[in-house]
């Protein structure tokens, strides 16, 4: 039977150098970043249990905090002994206190990478768990948790945020948290292509927030120049590391044990097929889901992911009894419950019950004489029999009856082995590994988008005196006959069935919500186009021959027109594409003036 989550939430004074309550201070800025941290522990009679929340002022829902009592925890006896890191994903109670983002993070929403937008449907949860033998507990052993919970995916920033955090307060007293709040609480705020110094216990991280329009690229193109490295600061108040990304992480770990299989799940991802990842621990589950999830980048990932979950789990039924099959989502999961339970799954990804570590594989390389083989280190083969709980409780590797529109690039695989063999840091086989699947993402979305660009109405089409004109409608057939001579087969190192994969994209929902995005784009921008007509028409000689009526429809036209862009771009929850030029609205506004001043004065004051 499941346990009961309850709240054992309870004062616990103020901190070491503020003397205010809690309840009376602004936490503004600590909420930019942060919705709260929570302690959860392990009570012998109702299991996790939510024990604090800090700030004390931050109200959680029921179902909100029993989520994260389970997600807190490794599901089922993992081994997990010692401190264990990995990040969760839940969803936020509709029609709660919490459902909406905050002003700062709505406007971040508009300026930052979409990859990094604060996620309006869920939090994030950075946990530190930590199990210890404890004799002096009736179960013999220290179980708690500590969860910082954020709109934000700051992956790689949170989970070194928990590394200082909780250490701390598993070796000093609940005060700790209280102390941190307040410090978080003085960072500056939320905001892109500004160097941040963030301080936290007498350390800090100096970031940078890539706006959206930064170069999606991946830099250091040189073997020796990785993108994903951390220095430290010299001569700084405090010990200080810069971190090159908030959100990127080390995707070489999780991915060199799928490395022959890196192009096949490349296409799952990009068309949204479902994916189950099975592991022993919640670390190696979480790192490999968020892996996946980056795979496609810089196109965003429209389907849902979660990187651990758990059999009790609110959307544990909604995932995984679905008559109509699996939906499109990525989960990472530990119990062995699952394997029975998801084993009708189309993907699976099992992975070893310890994740071979770096320093072995090298060790392994380094034991190799002559030049490594593919078939040397390939840690995962594709098993395209059918699905057993008994092949997945005993072998690890990729489960799939999939057959790839593509070939893989062999050269790729090669050169990252080769690195293994040459002890390369496993952040420069990040690098290589993510600009490859960069440039084979850019290489797909690239027709794509010279194709849509190219349903803008001519710009002649365009009248002051007509409605605006629509994009024309995408015809997949229309598009497949651009590939012959545009193709990403002219680009990308990948041969293969490219037509079959764009066909297998469109019924994608990763495919749906870039077609919205960009048909929204398009639509902006012929009201945009619009808005400039009519602020460079010669109204008033429009005027001679018109009816007074017709002229009070014009002013009422410009007005309504100029407000709803306006409205548009002040309610985006994303980068504006379309921005009206200061020059256009002011020739707009006095357009308004100088036909309204042909009317009659009564109709002046009415119209004003």
């Amino acid at each position: 039977m499941d346990s009961e989550v309850i709240d054992t939430c309870t004062d616990d004074g103020t901190t070491t150098n503020k003397t205010d309550n809690n309840d009376t201070i602004n936490w503004q800025r600590f909420h930019e970043w942060l919705h709260c941290i929570c302690v959860v522990t392990f009570d012998l009679e109702i299991g996790q249990a939510m024990e604090a929340i800090y700030p004390e002022n931050v109200r959680l829902t029921e179902k909100e905090k029993m989520n994260i009592c389970y997600l807190a925890f490794p599901d089922s006896n993992s081994g997990c002994m010692g401190d264990t890191k990995f990040h969760i994903r839940l969803r936020v109670d509709p029609n709660t206190e919490n459902t909406n983002l905050n002003e700062a993070q709505l406007n971040f929403n508009k300026i930052c990478l979409p990859a990094i937008r604060a996620d309006p449907g869920h939090f994030w949860g950075y946990v530190y768990f930590r199990q210890i033998k404890d004799k002096t507990l009736k179960r013999g052993y220290f179980q708690k948790s500590i969860v910082l919970l954020s709109r934000l995916p700051f992956i790689h920033l949170f989970n070194e945020l928990t590394s200082i955090v909780a250490p701390a307060f598993f070796d000093n007293d609940e005060t700790m948290l209280n102390h941190v709040c307040h410090e978080i609480n003085a960072w500056p705020a939320l905001q892109v292509r500004e160097t941040l110094t963030l301080n936290i216990l007498k350390q800090a991280f100096q970031i940078q927030i890539p706006a959206w329009n930064a170069k999606l690229q991946v830099q250091g193109l040189k073997d020796d120049s990785p993108t994903y490295q951390e220095v430290n600061v010299l001569n700084a108040p405090v010990p200080t590391r810069i971190l090159s990304s908030v959100h990127e992480i080390d995707i070489f770990n999780s991915l060199y044990c799928v490395l022959s299989n890196l192009h096949m799940l490349w296409e799952l991802v990009l068309i949204g097929e479902p994916i189950v990842v099975i592991g022993t621990s919640p670390t190696d589950c979480s790192h490999m889901v968020q892996s996946l999830v980056s795979m496609i980048s810089p196109l965003v990932y429209a389907s849902t992911s979660r990187p651990y979950f758990t059999i009790h789990d609110s959307e544990f039924k909604e995932f995984t009894q679905r008559q109509t099959g699996p939906p499109s989502i990525i989960l990472g999961v530990t119990n062995p419950f699952f394997a029975k339970t998801l084993q009708h799954w189309p993907h699976i990804i099992r992975l070893s019950d310890c994740l071979m570590n770096y320093n072995k594989l090298m060790a392994d390389a380094a034991g190799n004489s002559g030049t490594p083989s593919v078939s040397r280190f390939e840690l995962s083969k594709v098993k395209s029999t059918t699905i057993t709980s008994k092949f997945l409780d005993t072998s690890p590797g990729v489960y799939t009856q999939y057959k790839p529109f593509l070939q893989r690039d062999k050269n790729l695989i090669k050169k990252v082995l080769l690195g293994v063999k040459t002890k390369r840091p496993a952040s420069i086989q990040s690098t290589l590994i993510r600009r490859h699947l960069l440039e084979l993402t850019q290489s797909f979305m690239i027709p794509l988008e010279r194709y849509i660009a190219s349903l803008l109405p001519l710009q002649r089409d365009i009248s002051p005196f007509k409605s605006t004109p629509v994009p024309n409608g995408f015809k997949q057939d229309d598009f497949i006959a651009t590939l012959e001579n545009s193709g990403p087969h002219l680009t990308s190192t990948c041969k293969g069935d490219w037509e079959g994969l764009y066909r297998k994209f469109f019924l994608s929902s990763n495919f749906r919500e870039w077609y919205l995005n960009r048909h929204f784009e398009l639509t902006q921008t012929l009201e945009a186009h619009q808005l400039q007509a009519l602020a460079e028409a010669d109204l008033l000689k429009w005027t001679r021959n018109k009816q007074e009526v017709e002229i009070v429809d014009m002013i009422l036209k410009l007005k309504d027109k100029l407000q709803i862009f306006d409205d548009t771009q002040q309610n985006l929850t994303q980068p504006a594409s379309v921005v009206l030029k200061k020059e256009t609205r002011d020739n707009l506004l006095r357009q308004i003036d100088g036909i309204r001043s042909t009317l009659p004065d009564d109709l002046k004051e009415i119209i004003k």
